[in-house]
């Protein structure tokens, strides 16, 4: 009989005892609701001023800045952040897949990506633009674009958009990177490189780089940066909404512009409102 009793306690504590360590593999998942548990973040980590991997493995960047902030108003410590490269052509595909939490990674609100995933914001009004040497001063319009070697990366629309509407003439030149037209475009080899503009003044930023590129300002589209997270998590996407609308109002989000784009006299656009996409 006293052996009966001691085995039902036994199992009760067993019971016990395992009940608490499923509570404990919780705290290692994912959850808006913080605390001591990680997250996991996607941004782009080879663009200077946006999102940048150091040698160092330290992450530098607007998006970066960003991500930190809103993380920290959802409860999740900076050093309880673990950021995720994720490729342009990856992105849906890690929202889906649960890769990571949400994506803040120069990622422009289109209708298209809004069928696949879901996006707070918009953060930052970004606009396709040239970035040119210092001393240029003949491309003063997209059209003085005509006749001059424009450069972009492999796989970017930008450089031919241009072309198809603007400045049918100019002659577009394709490399690898956006350091090597960086490259070029300080050696002569080519008169112009373009994307958007918060990604051309990240590159201008670099200290290797001031004084030595300046950004035309022609505001060619409109890049509406917004943060995507999984379709339908309605809850999630309130409480960042709710984080990027204090980081404006406490002026974090213009000290971050500032400190990321600022050297290459960066004229960004006020921080637009929540939900209004620009077209």
């Amino acid at each position: 009989m006293q052996l009966r009793k001691v085995t039902a306690a036994s199992a009760a504590v067993l019971a016990l005892a395992l009940t608490a360590t499923a509570c404990g593999s919780d705290d290692k998942d994912d959850s808006a609701s913080g605390g001591g548990k990680k997250i996991t973040i996607g941004i782009k980590i080879d663009q200077p001023g946006i999102g940048l991997k150091t040698p160092d493995g330290k992450y530098t960047g607007f998006d970066v800045d960003v991500a930190t902030y809103v993380a920290k108003e959802l409860g999740y410590d900076a050093k309880n952040i673990e950021f995720k490269e994720t490729k342009s052509a990856d992105r849906e595909t890690a929202i889906s897949r649960g890769d990571v939490k949400f994506i803040v990674a120069s990622y422009s609100i289109n209708d298209e990506r809004q069928k696949k995933v879901d996006f707070a914001g918009p953060y930052l009004l970004a606009h396709q633009d040239i970035l040119v040497r210092a001393d240029e001063d003949k491309i003063k319009k997209p059209e003085d674009l005509n006749n001059k070697k424009l450069c972009s990366v492999a796989g970017s629309t930008s450089a031919q958009n241009v072309h198809d509407t603007l400045a049918p003439k100019a002659q577009l030149q394709e490399y690898g990177g956006y350091s090597e037209c960086l490259t070029g475009l300080e050696n002569g080899a080519v008169d112009a490189l373009t994307t958007d503009d918060s990604i051309l003044a990240g590159y201008a930023s670099q200290d290797a780089n001031k004084g030595k590129f300046k950004l035309a300002g022609f505001k060619m589209t409109n890049e509406n940066y917004g943060i995507g997270l999984k379709k339908g998590d309605a809850d999630l996407k309130k409480k960042i909404n709710d984080a990027l609308t204090k980081m404006v109002s406490d002026g974090s989000w213009q000290k971050a512009v500032d400190a990321n784009f600022g050297p290459a006299g960066y004229k960004n656009e006020k921080a637009p409102k929540i939900g209004n996409v620009v077209k």
